[in-house]
Order: structure tokens, then sequence, then C-alpha cells
């Protein structure tokens, strides 16, 4: 499992329910991100969303996506694919927020997440990518007044092309609930005081990366097996504390881990996970791939995320050759 949390809570009334600003000194059409709360980021260079909006038959959220970042920054002409799904991260905090009044300190936890993509719609321009998410709600449960899981399916839009498909699906917990379900692990300053000091890189080469601090696999004495490299001082993977290890590690881990199976730089065109349960600070988790299928050039790729023996997430991804 994965969640994603900021405190303290903060009022949600600096934007209407049409996506717009409230302050009527400030321009409705001027563009601007969205409050960095209802994104659960401390970073606004984090922050990816600028706008949203009703739909007939849902939400429409706007993104944009920079032409350089620190780390999910453009490789051979092609935006990181993984910006897709930490764009879905954001927007789908952002509606339950705005849209379905989950309080801004509830924990979301990931259950499911998944995109299929068309590699070509991710080439960069000379200025930076437009993105459009239409977002659907499905299988919403409440307990009381409060959302408690949603399924949300995507169509992604990017500079005008249909980009990809994807699914989130999640869950919702008030902050007492979810220091039952953690226990003892639900305390931050603790939970940190107990994390493992990181393990050397892999060669970055290896996982087409450029920089040690990007690499999040340790080598083992097995090609195809490696313990995760949980550092909480990188500023993107850890944005503000917390305390497991995050579900976009998890997600770059099973990333790294594909392309360290697959010969060649490619592309995770589809990406499938489902998350067990949390990766905790104060033991090794290890990472696992294998290659299960060969296709005109795409590899499928299966990657498992255990600790103490037992699954945290599970990934299927599909490889293919750089366009």
């Amino acid at each position: 499992m994965a969640s994603a949390t900021l405190t303290p809570y903060l009022r949600d009334q600096c934007h209407d329910a049409g996506g717009r600003f409230g302050d009527g000194n400030r321009p409705s059409e001027l563009t601007t991100t969205v409050p960095r709360e209802y994104v659960h980021r401390t970073a606004i260079s984090e922050v990816f969303l600028t706008n949203w909006r009703r739909a007939d038959d849902g939400w429409v959220v706007s993104a944009q996506w920079p032409r350089a970042h620190t780390f999910y920054g453009p490789v051979h002409g092609l935006h990181d694919p993984v910006l897709v799904i930490e764009t879905i991260r954001q927007a789908g905090i952002l509606l339950s927020h705005v849209v379905h009044h989950v309080p801004l300190d509830h924990p979301i936890i990931w259950q499911r997440v998944r995109y299929d993509l068309a590699p070509r719609a991710l080439r960069t321009a000379e200025e930076p990518a437009e993105v459009e998410l239409h977002i659907t709600d499905h299988d919403m449960v409440h307990r009381g007044k409060r959302l408690a899981s949603a399924r949300q399916e995507f169509r992604i839009v990017c500079d005008g092309a249909d980009l990809a498909s994807a699914t989130l699906v999640y869950s919702c917990h008030s902050p007492a609930v979810y220091r039952r379900l953690r226990g003892e692990y639900s305390d931050v300053a603790l939970a940190n005081s107990r994390k493992l000091a990181v393990p050397q890189a892999v060669a970055p080469q290896q996982v087409a990366r450029e920089r040690d601090r990007d690499v999040v696999l340790s080598p083992t004495d097995r090609p195809d097996r490696w313990q995760l490299r949980v550092d909480t001082s990188h500023p993107v993977l850890f944005d503000h504390p917390v305390d497991h290890a995050p579900g976009m590690l998890m997600i770059e881990a099973a990333r790294q881990a594909a392309q360290a199976a697959t010969p060649g730089f490619t592309v995770p065109a589809s990406i499938d996970c489902s998350f067990e349960r949390y990766a905790e600070l104060d033991a090794p988790s290890w990472v696992q791939a294998r290659t299960t299928g060969r296709t005109d050039g795409r590899r499928q790729v299966e990657v498992t995320v255990e600790q103490h023996g037992k699954p945290v997430i599970s990934a299927q991804i599909t490889c293919v050759p750089t366009p």
C-alpha cells in the first residue's frame, strides 16, 4: 500500500467548485498551479496541476509538464512516462478534496494504479506540455458522509493528442483510523529514526539514470534482484517526511527494475501496479524482475517488491523500444 497525506488540516476555501480562484482581484483566466496542499506536496515546484472543471460525465483536470525537471526529466526527446502516474496521483488527491470533501489531513491510500500509453505522444516540444485528464468516478463507497474508497478512470491528452488511459483505485482514512491501522509506525518521527542506511546504487546507466542519487536499486549477488534504496533526503521522492516508503518510490523501483531487465533504452508503455502492504523504513525491501514474454520487440516484465518475505507490490510492465 501507499498513502499520501499532508498535515495540518487547512480549510479549502480558496477555490470554488468550478476550480476558479475566488479572489476577485485575480482574473480567473490567468494560469497558475493549484494550491500545493490539494496535491499533498510541500515544494510548489512539484505541483503540476493548474485547474479543474466539471464535465458532462465527470471532471477535467489541467496540468503542465515542464521541459526540464530534476527527476522526471525528458530522455531521448520523450517526456518521462512516470510523469503520467505522478499527474494521476495529484489529480486523484485534488478531486478527493475539492469535489468529494475529504479533509486535507486524511491519508489517501493506493490499491492499484495502471496506465497504457502511446509512446510517440510523449515527444517533447519547444514549450511545456499541456496535459488534460478527463476523469470519471466509479465504485464510490462512503462511510457516513465521508468518501471511503473510489475507482477513477482517466483519458489523458497531451498537447491535443491522445496519450494514455489509466485507472486509479484508492481509499481514504481519517487520522484516527490510520493510526489504528499503522500502530507505532504512524509516528513519522519514530519511523524515520529507525530508517536503514542507504545502500550503494547500481550503475545509473543500467536503469537509464544519470546520477547515483536518482537510482533506487542496490545490487545483490543476483542480476535480477536488488535491494530497494530508500533515500529519505531525495527532494522529489520524499517531498515531505512520511512514515513508510511512498508509492511513487515503488513505481520508480518497478520502472528501474524493468529497465535493468531489458536490453537498451526502453519506454514503459504500460504499467499495472497493485499495492498489498506498506514498506517500512526499518527493514530492507527486495525488488525482483522477471521477463514473462517477448513480442515484436516488446518485453513483458513482472516486478515484485517484498519485505519480511511478504509482497508489498506487484507490477506488470510492457517495455517497448524508444520510438
